[in-house]
């Protein structure tokens, strides 16, 4: 009886090349999908040992990214379910800082990536998720709505009200950095009309 031919996963260069080329892409997803900078790389890598054992899966002739994501987003499902269980039994919070510096040198290219993964974590997993795939993936409403199992007028509605919460957390935030911290602001026109009394008799 011959033995069963072992598993092809494609060349080791193949394989380097590909997790080279989309080790950014994964990080990101990551983020997006709310799970924190510190935890970032672990669960990068571990996508990509998910990855790795299915590669004879990928379609070469199709984009690699709606393949990769759909690994980010079980990694990161199943992360967010882990702190869940971890904080409903023992009552601990178990979320760390998002401004790990390791994980930010990989990520972060300009200061409005900050600003970009505090509004997503705003969102709530469903609405955050369809916006993910349409306005930073640039996926099509059909073929989001195909993956996730939810009618296409359901992912378009998860869409607009993300759009919706997104702009209002990043106007929010815009106003928090604006907003004197401890300082009672007095009305300017106050101020101004106030009369210069040194002005007065000089001609």
């Amino acid at each position: 009886m011959s033995k069963p031919a072992p598993v092809q996963r494609g060349a080791p260069e193949e394989f380097s090349s590909f997790f080279r080329s989309h080790i950014r892409y994964v990080c990101e997803s990551l983020r997006r999908l709310g799970v924190p900078g510190s935890d970032v790389e672990d669960l990068a890598h571990e996508v990509f040992l998910t990855v790795y054992r299915r590669f004879d899966d990928y379609d070469r002739a199709r984009p690699a990214r709606p393949w990769l994501f759909a690994f980010a987003l079980r990694v990161a499902s199943g992360y967010r379910q882990q702190a869940r269980v971890v904080r409903e039994t023992i009552g601990v919070h178990v979320d760390v800082p998002t401004d790990d510096p390791d994980a930010e040198a990989l990520l972060e290219q300009d200061g409005s990536r900050r600003e970009v993964y505090a509004a997503l974590a705003a969102l709530s997993i469903e609405r955050r998720i369809v916006f993910v795939m349409h306005e930073l993936d640039e996926r099509p409403m059909p073929a989001i709505a195909a993956e996730l199992a939810i009618p296409v007028q359901t992912a378009y509605s998860r869409l607009h009200a993300a759009r919706a919460d997104f702009v209002a957390e990043i106007r929010r935030r815009a106003r928090t950095r604006l907003e004197p911290r401890g300082i009672e602001a007095r009305p300017r026109e106050k101020i101004q009309t106030t009369p210069d009394r040194g002005a007065h008799g000089r001609h």
